[in-house]
């Protein structure tokens, strides 16, 4: 397999998934102004939105959109840990988690990097409802390490990854100190260091 990624954004969730099942994979950085890859293809031919992750199968056909690719990888290796398997209740749970994150974080996150977003829209609206979502997760993380309770899983990946763009994105997080603690929590893993390190940046 081979992940398109790109530094320190959403792909980042799928890389920590691929490194806690022990995969074996291969790495191709995107230039997301340029939609070139390191070695100078056209990302677009790989996925024709110009966004990442996607992740290229062993045979040959690419996948895209995180939470996707994230369930993929857990049911490649079989690691019911991180992901239970198909028709079990807490499955569900799961993939509850990743839609949660991917609609009301991610996509929460998007307005405060466009350059076209005023600022008074930020500081309003955008981090009012981010700050809504938090203080529902913060409630959460006082009485559970992970979103599952005590096991991590591939919507923990996505929800940490989600958090490292709190300071590009000059949102406080001091409010939130349960959510930190998980931020921080997940920090310590093996595959997320391994992961961050990989992609330049630093632990």
């Amino acid at each position: 397999m081979k992940l398109y990624f790109a530094p320190g954004v959403c792909s980042m969730a799928s890389h920590i998934v691929l490194r806690e099942t022990g995969s074996t994979f291969d790495l191709e950085k995107v230039d997301l102004k340029t939609k070139k890859t390191e070695k100078g293809a056209d990302y677009t031919q790989v996925n024709p939105n110009g966004y990442v992750p996607a992740l290229q199968l062993d045979d040959g056909s690419i996948l895209t959109e995180g939470p996707a690719i994230m369930q993929y990888i857990a049911d490649a290796k079989g690691a019911t840990s991180i992901l239970p398997k198909a028709g079990a209740p807490e499955r569900y749970k799961v993939i509850q988690w990743l839609n949660f994150i991917s609609t009301e974080i991610h996509k929460g996150f998007s307005p405060l990097f466009w350059p076209t977003t005023p600022e008074e829209f930020k500081d309003g609206t955008v981090k009012v409802n981010l700050g809504r979502r938090f203080d529902f997760l913060n409630k959460h993380f006082a009485k559970n390490q992970f979103l599952m309770g005590s096991q991590f899983s591939v919507a923990d990946a996505y929800l940490y990854t989600t958090l490292t763009w709190a300071g590009g994105a000059k949102v406080d997080l001091t409010p939130y100190p349960n959510l930190v603690a998980f931020r921080d929590r997940v920090a310590a893993r093996p595959a997320v260091q391994a992961a961050r390190k990989a992609e330049g940046l630093p632990n």
